[in-house]
């Protein structure tokens, strides 16, 4: 094809370089809004509660063992020694619970969730045999078994250094 401006021989537009990356462009964010649309339809949303309401109710019993555990002075330390948990009590109980459990939950990730019986060694130590936990963040809560009270604290594996747990925001 000839050009009457210049009498040169254009090309045709679909071997020039331009319209093809402005095509490009919103071609691209279909693909991407697609590839999103599929992510959203085949995972599954792990941290939505199936009963929510029911959650909600529990949040003044949860509340009232968090305020038992601070009344009562109650803090554990947590650490980690020959791949075993050891945990060590402290607080105004009459007598020390002989078991304890202890819930290690993952932020995002439900099916990794461990719960531990923390066995009493005596004079407020407890210890359970250590979970092979992925590394990151992890949320630990400790009560005893009739649930009047619980410490809560934040694990990041692989443990290191030894954790407190203590009664949520009441002791900050």
């Amino acid at each position: 094809m000839l050009n009457a401006l210049n009498g040169k021989q254009s090309k045709p537009w679909y071997r020039e370089p331009w319209p093809w990356f402005l095509m490009s462009l919103p071609a691209t964010a279909v693909i991407a809004g697609s590839i999103t649309l599929w992510l959203a339809i085949r995972s599954t949303d792990g941290l939505v509660v199936s009963d929510y309401y029911k959650e909600g109710l529990a949040i003044n019993q949860t509340l009232a063992r968090d305020e038992q555990a601070h009344q009562l002075g109650l803090t554990a330390r947590l650490d980690v020694a020959n791949g075993q948990l050891q945990l060590t009590l402290h607080g105004k109980l009459q007598a020390p619970p002989g078991m304890l459990i202890l819930r290690l939950t993952h932020p995002t990730r439900e099916g990794h969730d461990h719960t531990l019986r923390m066995m009493h060694l005596g004079e407020g130590r407890y210890y359970a045999a250590m979970p092979a936990l992925t590394g990151g963040k992890w949320h630990a809560q400790l009560e005893d078994t009739d649930s009047k009270w619980r410490l809560t604290g934040v694990i990041h594996t692989p443990l290191t250094q030894a954790i407190t747990l203590d009664a949520v925001g009441l002791t900050h």
